[in-house]
């Protein structure tokens, strides 16, 4: 059987990434490419639409398939817990899944699941995330993401220690995490998670250098899983055995890894992360 595949955004850098990626996937095809300014008309008989549209529009792509009974794979950035909140009403009257990735690198997943296994052991916790800039959202997606799988790791110790933040230089908090947001050309996608307690300092670095090559894998991943999914499912961890235990993990995530199957990616290209202390 093939997966019919309409891809909103198709006309942006991440849209045509997908794209790539949906015409070299066995048991895949393209249905419709629209750009973010496209009527959505043009998504009826799709059996899956991929939105990697921009924030405001994403919305209304969003409701646009749920009203169709049509799942949805949402890879564009803007969806913190609470505007996800917002849709589950629209999730759970169409009976189909609506699954929302912030990052499809592998590597990036990596990072934010490191992140939330030490942020218990850390009272202090920052967050420093640069994109080109090009990008209209800040803070990213994936930021706001790590930011709420800290606090949920934290939930029986309490929220971070973020001294002085009603400073707007200390930045903005997301889940009690203060997160720094650069926006400067020459940058691909860099994201620190900060963790410091009394005389050290733990740094989880990941860096996107080839966005094609690290998201491809993770792309596929999402593609191969959504179509049987019911429900709200967050963070392509979700699909992965990563080894870590990931708190705030969506309840439908269960089942989402039945469907998901093994991934065997190897070394995979595009990306660096590391840990560091000092």
């Amino acid at each position: 059987m093939t997966t019919r595949v309409a891809i909103v955004g198709a006309t942006g850098k991440l849209g045509g990434i997908v794209r790539g990626v949906v015409e070299a996937e066995p048991g895949f095809k393209v249905h419709a490419l629209l750009s973010s300014r496209d009527a959505l008309a043009s998504i009826e008989g799709a059996d899956l639409v991929v939105d990697a549209s921009t924030p405001v529009v994403s919305i209304d792509v969003v409701r646009a398939a749920l009203e169709r009974g049509i799942p949805v794979l949402v890879g564009t950035s803007g969806w913190s817990n609470e505007r996800i909140a917002l849709v589950r009403p629209l999730v759970d009257a169409a009976g189909v899944g609506a699954v929302f990735i912030p990052n499809f690198s592998l590597g990036s997943v990596v990072g934010s699941a490191l992140a939330a296994a030490a942020a218990p052991l850390f009272d202090s916790v920052e967050i420093v995330e640069a994109h080109r800039d090009t990008k209209v959202d800040s803070p990213s997606g994936t930021a706001v993401r790590t930011a709420e799988l800290v606090a949920a790791a934290r939930v029986h110790v309490g929220p971070v220690s973020a001294p002085h933040v009603d400073q707007r230089a200390r930045g903005q908090q997301v889940a009690s995490v203060p997160v720094h947001s650069l926006r400067r050309p020459g940058v691909v996608a860099r994201q620190e998670v900060l963790l410091s307690g009394p005389g050290e300092t733990l740094s989880i670095v990941h860096d996107t250098t080839e966005p094609a090559l690290a998201y491809a894998p993770g792309i596929r991943v999402a593609l191969r899983a959504a179509p049987g999914l019911h429900g709200v499912v967050v963070g392509l961890e979700s699909f992965l055995d990563i080894g870590l235990r990931t708190p705030g993990r969506e309840p439908d995530a269960a089942s989402a890894d039945a469907t998901a199957g093994s991934v065997d990616e190897g070394d995979v290209p595009g990306q660096v992360a590391r840990a560091t202390g000092a």
